[in-house]
């Protein structure tokens, strides 16, 4: 049941994940590696005190598991953060920040989401049904809570998380930011399991600005990678591969974009989200196969 859960969680079906995981438990009530699954699949779903209950009982039945008493102390932080945020809403947002002297960045962030929701959701012809929660840090607190890459501008894990780093000085990167994580705030309503990393960041990031420019002179100074060898996250990557990692899926992205139609895309990742196989899903909505547009963006 475990081994189960963990291949669900991999393809982000975390309630079939849960549904294993209770099976597993209802077993043995002690087994540790259910526990720190449980945790992990409760926390990427919002839950964070569901997820602080399981690993503390983690944490009693395996007591010498440093790495679950560092997890379950940093989330504990999260949420009494949460406690201590107010927050802001509009038809379609809700903005958690620290204090009054976040107001106005708070006041500036609405603004940009409500932009992007608009331009965005008008490429894609899709709309969330629900109210996208996001959360405004501190630059410590941001890498504290999501463990992002230093060279990591925002996180999505169900809640849009931005670190301030004096967003209010420059409006146009609040703005990119919080486009590309609305961006994949929308994937997800439109599947909940895992999407290629490639289409998930490159259309976050090709529908950010409007210009890639910079994605075209990085992939010219280096060569594209394959989008075969990208379909995992970007984390493990350094800041210099990250980016050409960005810049060689937006490109595809935008040529998908160019030929077929953001409608194409959405359906296509409604497509992978019902199970579809990818590359016959690729070929019926994007109208060649995947070997042949791979093919064609080679320089």
């Amino acid at each position: 049941h475990v081994g189960a859960a963990t291949a669900a969680y991999t393809d982000r079906r975390d309630d079939d994940a849960r549904a294993e995981l209770d099976r597993a438990l209802s077993l043995n009530a002690k087994l540790a590696s259910a526990h720190e699954l449980l945790g992990t699949v409760l926390r990427r779903q919002g839950d964070l005190l569901g997820a602080i209950r399981t690993y503390e009982t983690l944490v009693a039945v395996a007591p010498s598991d440093v790495k679950a008493k560092a997890t379950l102390d940093r989330w504990r932080r999260e949420f009494d953060l949460q406690l201590q945020m107010r927050q802001t809403y509009s038809d379609h947002f809700a903005v958690s920040f620290e204090g009054p002297a976040e107001e106005p960045l708070a006041a500036q962030a609405v603004q940009a989401l409500t932009r992007a929701f608009d331009r965005i959701c008008g490429v894609l012809n899709t709309y969330p049904t629900t109210t996208i929660p996001i959360v405004l840090y501190t630059t410590s607190q941001f890498t504290d809570i999501t463990r992002a890459p230093s060279w990591a501008a925002g996180a999505y894990d169900g809640t849009i998380r931005v670190p301030m780093r004096g967003a209010l000085d420059n409006a146009d990167e609040l703005d990119r930011v919080l486009a590309h994580e609305f961006t994949h705030a929308l994937v997800h309503t439109l599947s909940r399991s895992a999407v290629p990393t490639w289409l998930n960041e490159g259309l976050a990031t090709a529908l950010e600005s409007e210009g890639l420019d910079w994605a075209e002179t990085a992939v010219r100074r280096s060569k594209p990678v394959p989008l075969a060898a990208l379909r995992r996250s970007f984390g493990q990557f350094t800041g210099a591969q990250a980016q050409l990692a960005y810049a060689t899926s937006a490109l595809a992205v935008r040529r998908m974009l160019q030929d077929a139609g953001g409608v194409a895309v959405a359906n296509l990742i409604r497509d992978l989200g019902d199970g579809a196989d990818f590359d016959a899903a690729f070929t019926r909505r994007i109208q060649r196969s995947f070997d042949d547009f791979q093919a064609a963006l080679q320089p």
